[in-house]
């Protein structure tokens, strides 16, 4: 059984490769990256890069288990990117983003609140074109996953928006510079 990939990895920064047919290791890829992420305790998604496959495709946790999306595409954005807010107890702060492949490791991130998306399915053993618009959670956790397959993380957003970046350590959170991250990859 495949095991999340941690950042430095090279995997993590190539570009996948368009899913043009159905075979049966496909099929075995998919299964693992469902497993792997229902067992997750803290993930909502994860891109087949993260699991040291460069293929086009990932999972998204929701209330019906994991969908898995090959080969997706944004079609459309409805309004700017923003960092996005969480309210807790009536009181807001700012939704803090992190990742599998960097453990304890959370920043602010500018995401597109809205978007239309789409993807292929498997139906029947065969690839399904499905187009939706996505808001809110369901579209940070998309827009992440899709730039896992692009060989993007979300470091590279911290750190090119200037947003903050924190380590938690226990029940601590300490503010870090995100330079000290991707130092690694040199």
């Amino acid at each position: 059984m495949r095991e999340i990939v941690k950042f430095p990895s090279k995997v993590l920064r190539m570009k996948t490769n368009k899913i043009k047919m159905v075979d049966d290791k496909l099929l075995e890829e998919i299964n693992e990256l469902r497993e792997i992420l229902e067992a997750a305790e803290n993930g909502a998604g994860l891109a087949a890069p993260q699991i040291g496959i460069s293929k086009a495709f990932l999972g998204i946790k929701g209330q019906d288990g994991v969908k898995i999306l090959i080969n997706p595409k944004l079609v459309r954005v409805f309004g700017g990117k923003v960092y996005p807010k969480m309210v807790e107890n009536g009181v807001e702060s700012d939704f803090l983003e992190g990742c599998l492949s960097f453990p304890d490791l959370y920043g602010t991130v500018k995401r597109f609140l809205k978007i239309e998306v789409l993807w292929e399915e498997l139906v029947e053993g065969k690839l399904k074109k499905k187009k939706v618009i996505l808001e809110g959670f369901e579209a940070i956790v998309w827009q992440h996953e899709v730039d896992h397959l692009n060989g993007i993380l979300f470091v590279d957003h911290v750190d090119e928006e200037g947003g903050k970046f924190f380590l938690w350590e226990g029940k601590d959170k300490i503010k870090m510079d995100v330079r000290m991250i991707l130092d690694k990859e040199k």
